[in-house]
């Protein structure tokens, strides 16, 4: 579907430039009241990440639904994940969430979810966007709609991060690093370790509305495995800004990305008889863990890149767990949507159930490199029409002989085509990636 504003996560900009305004919110808001918050006593969750312009956005976005005729409950800062969850618990008709995730201040966003705390149908989204081209028509002012504080929302979301591993798990005796990037999760998430009987250093839990996700979290973890490393501690753990990744530190320093903690969960899923079947994971997953899960017989899939798309596949084949490289993992058997938090208590479970370190768990994988190119491309770009390129693929595969593989993808975000190899050989796989990615500049 051809759509003018959303993406495919809502819709993300630098402040100030069309249609990241806030003229732009305004409409939307009122757009959005338009289409899902039909019927009396409608209501719409407005919740956001620290960054400086969220002030401003969620200011026009509650007017834009006020005067929709739209009630509108206020979370304030909070993870992207919570307000998924508070949407539906609090019975709303739709959750907003006001986030450029991992990027910096300077961008924002806007993300949306449907009562029941999943991403919006395509349908809808479509809606709104016809509804924005319409003139904005105000609801007489004994219709408009009213505006209150949620004041325990952070409580709530606690709580339910806390009810996603069993009761009588306890994380008593565990020392953990936990870097909240100067994000939504500064509050959550040092609580949530805290209440389970975690000793913990927090670390980038000062935001001030500008140094969100800088040298920090998710993105940036080398402050959190100097930390893990300093303080003894037995493991670490990096959030993003809005709080839906998670990336891992173990007790001697090493990074434990996304495809590794989604191996995690679904081996101790396995064993404890609860998996639900297969997992996904995405085009860009380590080959390493294709061949891991396998060796457990555990089925795995590829989404296209995207969270979207995880969930997509998972709802698709009925699965519960899926995820990416980047650390955005989705449990559906604990929640609706990624949640950096629940799927850092899935990893932390497993630990305590099978007295291992996070070290001894990931050590069942083990990781192909990998190298990724971005060859950059003046508009759009048909691969499959370039015949040099087509044979330099399959001469690359030929070469790497089932020992690993070749992807070319035109990037959705930037005008590149990202060229990846990887495979068991580092040397090979840095020189069969250098020469794809100049037969591909050349084919441009």
């Amino acid at each position: 579907m051809s759509r003018k504003y959303f993406g495919t996560d809502g819709i993300r900009g630098r402040v100030g430039e069309h249609p990241v305004t806030a003229e732009f919110m305004l409409k939307l808001g009122w757009a959005t009241g338009r289409v899902l918050g039909s019927g009396s006593g409608a209501s719409v969750i407005i919740g956001k990440d620290t960054r400086i312009s969220g002030y401003m956005f969620e200011s026009a976005l509650e007017a834009g639904l006020s005067a929709a005729g739209v009630d509108i409950r206020l979370l304030g800062p909070m993870p992207t994940p919570g307000i998924a969850y508070l949407t539906r618990t609090l019975n709303a008709c739709a959750g907003i969430v006001i986030s450029a995730s991992h990027n910096g201040y300077a961008d924002n966003g806007i993300k949306f979810f449907s009562g029941e705390g999943t991403k919006l149908p395509d349908e809808v989204e479509a809606a709104i966007e016809a509804e924005l081209e319409k003139p904005m028509i105000t609801v007489d002012s004994d219709k408009l709609g009213k505006a209150e504080r949620v004041e325990d929302a952070v409580g709530r979301y606690i709580e339910f991060c806390k009810s996603t591993i069993p009761s009588v798990m306890s994380l008593r005796g565990l020392k953990i690093v936990v870097d909240c990037a100067n994000g939504a999760t500064y509050q959550a998430a040092p609580s949530v370790f805290r209440e389970l009987g975690a000793e913990v250093i927090a670390v980038g839990v000062a935001p001030d509305g500008l140094n969100i996700n800088r040298d920090c979290g998710s993105t940036d973890p080398a402050q959190l495995q100097k930390m893990v490393l300093e303080h003894g501690a037995d493991v670490g753990i990096a959030l993003d800004g809005d709080g839906d990744r998670v990336i891992m530190v173990d007790h001697a320093g090493e990074l434990v990305d996304g495809d590794e903690l989604l191996f995690i969960i679904a081996v101790a899923r396995q064993q404890e008889g609860t998996l639900g079947g297969g997992v996904v994971g995405t085009l860009m997953s380590n080959l390493g863990l294709e061949h891991a899960l396998q060796s457990h017989d555990i089925a795995f899939d590829r989404a296209r890149v995207g969270d979207r798309y995880v969930l997509e596949m998972l709802q698709q084949t009925g699965r519960q767990i899926g995820g990416e490289s980047s650390g955005h993992i989705i449990c559906l058997d604990r929640t609706t949507t990624g949640d950096g938090i629940v799927s850092a208590l899935q990893v932390l479970a497993a630990m305590s159930r099978y007295s291992k370190s996070l070290h001894e768990l990931k050590a069942g994988m083990h990781k192909y490199p990998q190298r990724m190119i971005n060859v950059p491309v003046r508009g759009q770009i048909d691969l499959g029409a370039a015949p040099t390129v087509q044979a330099a693929v399959s001469s690359a595969e030929q070469r790497l002989a089932g020992r690993g593989r070749v992807l070319l993808r035109p990037s959705g975000t930037e005008p590149v085509v990202r060229v990846m190899v990887e495979g068991e050989d580092e040397n090979q796989v840095v020189e069969e990636a250098d020469q794809l990615a100049s037969v591909v500049a050349a084919a441009v």
